[in-house]
């Protein structure tokens, strides 16, 4: 029997709670490495992604993505793209991250964007 991580805890703590309150709105999924951040909004009832940014794309690859300040902006890019796929609420998928820091500040510039949850 293997024990879990306390990361992989609150991922499940966080996804259970996801699964129970979606109310059918796409989920906003959030992961967070030491050097970038990666965010996509997912339809679960079909299994189709249907926007998607992180700091690893080609206009923003020349500064880091360990920054808040990169983390907002890729926030307000996956809000342009969601808008433009018909999406305008969401349900936010931190994963097993503390919502704190860059993962805070992802959300928050979606929210500028124009994304509700």
């Amino acid at each position: 029997m293997s024990r879990l991580t306390h990361f992989d805890q609150r991922r499940r703590r966080v996804r259970t709670a996801i699964a129970r309150n979606s109310g059918g709105r796409p989920r906003l999924s959030v992961h967070r490495s030491s050097q970038h951040i990666y965010a996509q909004i997912i339809d679960d009832t079909n299994g189709v992604t249907l926007a998607a940014a992180s700091t690893l794309e080609k206009d923003v690859r020349g500064t880091t993505g360990a920054t808040t300040g990169a983390a907002a902006a890729v926030g307000k890019r996956l809000a342009e793209r969601a808008k433009a796929a018909g999406v305008s609420a969401v349900v936010f998928d931190r994963g097993g991250f503390l919502f704190h820091g860059r993962v805070k500040a992802l959300a928050e510039g979606a929210r500028e964007g124009g994304l509700e949850f």
